[in-house]
């Protein structure tokens, strides 16, 4: 009987959870219509390449080894090469904002291609450190490609991981991590501290149910939900982006799974706690969603960050699952990867969980 009882009061209470996130409709709207936006936005209209950099090359040497060895600028897509007839007249440009490099050919470059001496200056806007960066790559690239073994020295790269060369293998993967932790931990972070503004919670102080289902009872829907967006992002980065899934599905799932309980006992266990849904708002916003962007991995290499910053990255929930969805993705079944970051997920999941469920307790403080 006893049994049977929670089961019918669970039941009860998933229809009540239910019919009120329904009913809102920024519940709906951030848990359902915000990530379909954010796939848009992040898929189609982010990225971190370079494209169509513009490049003035100004020409000392209009030999045709020097139309050959330009000819790798002309055929790439992430450059746009303009001819210019001076220095200064390309300084002019770089000064306007109105292009990205500057290649200067010397006069003596031809005969110090023949002789395997050939040197070329290459001016970069520096103003932003990560387009410089790439665009001194490419224009390194093209030009080596253009001159051949000549040159001196011949590179043929590859790329593990990324065989497209894309952001975008790299942004919507990520993303995933945003939504979830959106829809676990912030919007959970609201359910239990909006039934103590509205009095209602009170109401279930009579009533048989024990704190443990009422919370049980709160996430259920709420589950659902960040399924869902991950079901879309899933089913966005395999059709809309091309993104490919080389690890096991079910791995991915099942990370993917634990991950949304720690966001959700992240949120339970703000919302149980500070019983006020602005304050719930802005300390989940500050807590989870926020480091989720800045300092996950997700933004920039936690490589390049200093020592203490990655520290504190470190202890994030969303560091250890964007490593472990971007492995899946990208990589495949790294186990030496995988396994220790499912264990530490459900460490996070149990611990948060049971820390919500501490803080929960039918009484009026």
């Amino acid at each position: 009987m006893s049994g049977t009882g929670f089961v019918a009061r669970l039941w009860s209470l998933v229809k009540k959870e239910t019919r009120q996130l329904l009913r809102d409709r920024s519940n709906v709207a951030i848990g359902l219509v915000l990530p379909l936006v954010l796939i848009l936005l992040f898929g189609y209209g982010i990225s971190l390449d370079v494209k169509q950099a513009s490049v003035a090359v100004v020409l000392e040497d209009a030999s045709p080894q020097v139309d050959d060895v330009l000819a790798g600028l002309r055929l790439t897509p992430y450059i746009a090469p303009v001819v210019t007839r001076s220095m200064r007249e390309a300084e002019t440009l770089m000064q306007d904002h109105r292009i990205d490099a500057i290649l200067r050919i010397p006069s003596d470059f031809s005969r110090r291609l023949a002789a395997g001496q050939a040197a070329a200056q290459l001016v970069v806007n520096g103003a932003d450190a990560s387009t410089a960066r790439a665009v001194e790559s490419y224009v390194t690239g093209a030009l080596m490609r253009g001159a051949g073994p000549a040159a001196g020295v011949s590179v043929e790269p590859r790329l593990w991981f990324n065989d497209a060369n894309t952001s975008t293998w790299y942004l919507v993967p990520g993303l995933i991590v945003l939504i979830m932790t959106l829809v676990g931990a912030f919007l959970t972070s609201l359910v239990v501290a909006r039934e103590w503004e509205r009095g209602t919670f009170e109401a279930l102080f009579v009533s048989p149910v024990r704190p443990a289902e009422i919370l049980l009872a709160k996430i259920v829907p709420y589950f659902c939900v960040g399924m869902i967006g991950f079901a879309m992002c899933l089913a966005s980065a395999r059709w809309l982006f091309d993104v490919p899934i080389v690890g096991s599905l079910a791995l991915l799932v099942l990370a993917s799974v634990l991950y949304l309980l720690v966001a959700l006992g992240t949120g339970l266990l703000i919302s149980s706690a500070t019983k006020n849904q602005f304050l719930a708002s802005q300390i989940a916003l500050l807590s989870s969603f926020l480091p989720a962007l800045m300092l996950s991995g997700f933004l920039f290499d936690l490589r390049n960050v200093p020592v203490v910053v990655r520290a504190v990255a470190n202890v994030l929930p969303a560091t250890h699952y964007l490593a472990l969805i971007k492995t899946l993705f990208l990589a495949g079944d790294v186990w030496s990867i995988v396994v220790p970051k499912l264990l530490l997920l459900a460490l996070y999941a149990a611990v948060l969980l049971a820390a919500a469920r501490a803080v929960t307790r039918k009484r009026i403080a």
